[in-house]
């Protein structure tokens, strides 16, 4: 359908999506704060840009008239008001049981959403579907982005286009050793993309937990063994000033000591550099009766190109996830949020 080197699986007929005309965007002025913009249980947001609207998706409950679909989808104009598209992506034929973190890519008309499918806490592949619209249906191709046989629990794909045009894919999987002061656990790579929809078993690690704070848990029983295990997560790449940074959230996705932090490099495929000092995530991490637990973000701009965080943060309750929506600032220490 859009390459010769991926089958596509067949797009079910008569499914109802919404009207591809959004309204029309009102004036200036974008009202912005530390509440959530959208109330629904809305996970791992990735928030983007085309044509002047906003599209949002992320990990989170359908309604059972949507039970065929993956991944609540969002729309706005204003950053404030949002309007549910449905699912965005159509469930394939042999599905698995938990769908995670899904991020788009436009290249050359087309639109590419890389999530990851997973049975088990060991057992996770990286997967990737295609519309010709952002608001989708968006169809599976018919292989994974990598190779299950070369790591068997993979998560979290973001795609990242560099300044000479070439795309690579941010993931993040599993380690099991303790060498060089790294700790066993969840750690942040990437990876050149091949024509939109693989990549080679080969990577280079960007990031592998060595702080307290990206604890995830301690004496986890996985891998027929037992660990202190940490966890790093929801990578977010960026160029900014001749760098590159790449946001990432570290710890418990449950607890309130999970944020968001960053790791910088002079080239994509490393070295990166950790420049944390221990003591916790630096750009965002919980507000007591604010924000609690916020993280995995991505990265937008406004329409005169002012950087903007999205992230999920829970509820007082612990109820939900829900989506955030924020500023970001960059100093000379690196990207931050500064929470009136």
């Amino acid at each position: 359908m859009h390459s010769n080197s991926c089958r596509i699986i067949g797009v079910p007929v008569n499914i109802p999506r919404p009207s591809a005309e959004p309204p029309t965007p009102p004036p200036n002025g974008w009202p912005i704060n530390v509440a959530p913009v959208y109330e629904g249980y809305f996970a791992d947001p990735f928030v983007f840009r085309h044509a002047g609207i906003y599209y949002a998706v992320g990990t989170g409950p359908l309604p059972p008239s949507e039970q065929a679909f993956e991944f609540p989808l969002l729309r706005s104009v204003d950053r404030v008001h949002w309007e549910s598209l449905g699912g965005a992506l159509i469930r394939a034929a042999e599905p698995g049981h938990h769908y995670w973190a899904p991020e788009i890519a436009e290249h050359d008309g087309v639109f590419y959403m890389y999530y990851s499918v997973g049975v088990s806490d060991e057992r996770h592949e990286l997967r990737v579907a295609i519309s010709d619209v952002p608001q989708g249906p968006y169809v599976e191709t018919s292989n994974p982005v990598l190779d299950p046989g070369t790591a068997s629990f993979a998560i979290d794909p973001s795609p990242f286009r560099d300044q000479d045009g070439r795309w690579y894919l941010f993931y993040a999987r599993d380690f099991l050793d303790s060498n060089d002061g790294f700790r066993p656990g969840t750690g942040l790579v990437v990876a050149p993309l091949t024509d939109m929809v693989r990549i080679a078993a080969e990577y280079t690690v960007v990031m592998r937990a060595r702080h307290d704070w990206q604890r995830y848990q301690a004496n986890r029983p996985i891998y027929n063994d037992i660990f202190d295990w940490h966890t790093l997560e929801g990578p977010c790449a960026v160029w900014h000033v001749g760098r590159y940074y790449c946001l990432y959230s570290g710890g418990n996705w449950q607890n309130d000591s999970y944020g968001i932090d960053f790791v910088t490099a002079d080239n994509i495929l490393g070295p990166w550099q950790d420049t944390n000092s221990s003591e916790g995530p630096r750009i965002l991490r919980t507000i007591p009766n604010q924000l609690i637990g916020p993280g995995h973000n991505s990265l937008t701009q406004d329409a005169e190109g002012r950087p903007l965080i999205a992230y999920h943060a829970w509820d007082s309750a612990k109820t939900a996830r829900r989506l955030h929506l924020s500023p970001l600032d960059w100093t000379s220490a690196g990207p931050t949020l500064a929470v009136q």
